[in-house]
């Protein structure tokens, strides 16, 4: 068993991990600047667009359902009072922690968006009693010789580091080109991306502290008498007093001296396509989580209402997806074996409830449900529920349409067969309806056109 870390040597971990210096620098920095560098950490805090995309990531996969199944066969249940199942839904059972499923979970994909790695920590409170502690990546680094398998982890603070085995830990990572023990942040992708809205944004900035006016010099003709210093300082200081800063003459007319003009060398915020720059600084952040950015309220792209629904299926298939089955297999490898040894044999495993966002509309799922089951599937009882109306007496049986009866058609939908011409009509009927010169003409009697040919 791999839960052994007690609550005790957690509080020691949390005095460790609650201050650091940069005494411990973190893993990562992003160049914003010359002298400008930023951690994925500060990132995530500052700018837009990836806060953005981290957020909505994070809060989709959180809001699902992620449940132990067993199964059975080609059925399936769900296992309510598996251990794994009581865990997940209070991971850490300690007095005044408030940690829920959601928050473990939008915490972790919080993490494996900005960092592409994750960390549970393996707690016991007792015979029976697990808990899961999350650790900020920063904290965290694989060791060991083992190229493919951290053989440990060391945990760092400002007061020393520990290390763990590896089976106290649950790490969750993606791929890196370099490590297989640990993966590539997306944000590392968009280093050139975030550098460009970073100057776009200095830029805009500074604009509008010169009063909103763009840059330029001010040009002097040669046969203008020289300036004394004097007056040299008293021009710079009424021009700067009108075009920077929020001083009392800012925004006013400047007066040019002497045959002086003002030319212009700046480039204007339409000219440098500010808003696009922008809203391609939004785009390239969705596409580097592999989302599409029409799902983010991006204008670009022709969705309409009615393409709404299949973004919205694209979402949970394509772009949550992977998330999904590695966050799902990684808690059956690393906690479910631990909690259930019997589970080897693939009878239980985690999954995300997807049926919910997958399921549709009311209109839509009552019309397939009509169709599947050829006739009505609530009574009226069940629907003044679903209306919060009071129940009657005498509502709580089906009503079903006259059409709709067992071996007849299969829906209210479908319409009755075609009525056959009179023709087809006149073959087709009992022999004692079949005459001729007004008499009857018996079953196995010729047709009408045969006896006239």
């Amino acid at each position: 068993m791999s839960f052994v870390i007690t609550s005790g040597q957690v509080q020691a971990i949390e005095q460790a991990a609650n201050v650091w210096s940069w005494s411990n620098p973190p893993h990562s920095l992003i160049q914003l600047a010359p002298q400008l560098f930023a951690t994925y950490e500060e990132i995530y805090r500052k700018q837009p667009a990836v806060r953005t995309v981290v957020d909505f990531l994070a809060r989709n996969i959180a809001q699902l359902g992620l449940d132990v199944y067993t199964r059975n066969g080609e059925d399936r249940t769900k296992a309510v009072g598996h251990p794994l199942t009581k865990l997940l839904e209070h991971p850490l059972p300690v007095p005044g922690a408030k940690w829920t499923k959601y928050r473990l979970i939008s915490w972790t994909m919080h993490e494996l968006a900005i960092f592409d790695e994750a960390y549970w920590l393996k707690l016991t409170f007792g015979p029976g009693q697990y808990g899961l502690l999350p650790i900020p990546r920063r904290f965290m680094q694989p060791i060991g010789t083992d190229w493919v398998t951290p053989t440990a982890y060391r945990f760092t603070g400002n007061k020393g580091h520990r290390d763990f085995a590896a089976e106290e830990i649950v790490h969750f990572h993606g791929y890196s080109p370099n490590d297989t023990r640990s993966g590539t942040s997306p944000i590392e992708t968009l280093r050139q991306v975030l550098s460009e809205d970073f100057a776009a944004s200095a830029f805009r900035e500074q604009l509008w502290r010169n009063g909103a006016r763009v840059a330029g010099y001010i040009q002097r003709p040669l046969e203008a008498a020289d300036w004394s210093d004097t007056a040299r300082d008293r021009f710079k200081a009424e021009w700067r007093n009108q075009y920077t800063g929020d001083g009392p003459q800012s925004g006013g007319t400047p007066i040019l001296e002497e045959g002086m003009s003002f030319v212009n060398a700046g480039v204007s915020p339409r000219d440098a396509q500010y808003i696009e720059a922008r809203q391609l600084t939004r785009d390239e952040c969705a596409m580097a989580y592999h989302i599409n950015p029409i799902m983010l309220g991006s204008q670009h792209g022709n969705a309409t209402q009615t393409s709404v629904p299949a973004f919205h299926r694209i979402l949970y298939q394509d772009s949550l997806g992977p998330w999904l089955v590695q966050i799902s297999q990684d808690i059956e490898a690393q906690l479910l074996i631990d909690l259930d040894p019997g589970a080897l044999d693939g009878s239980k495993y985690v999954e995300f409830n997807l049926a919910e966002k997958l399921r549709g509309s009311f209109e839509e799922q009552a019309k397939a449900m009509q169709v599947l089951v050829g006739g009505p599937v609530m009574s009226r009882a069940e629907g003044r529920a679903r209306l919060n109306l009071p129940h009657k007496e005498g509502t709580d049986d089906l009503i079903v349409p006259m059409n709709v009866t067992e071996g007849g058609l299969a829906s209210p939908a479908d319409t009755a067969p075609d009525h056959p011409s009179n023709e087809e009509s006149n073959n087709q009927l009992p022999s004692k309806a079949r005459t001729f010169e007004g008499k009857p003409v018996d079953v196995a009697a010729p047709t009408i056109e045969e006896m006239l040919l």
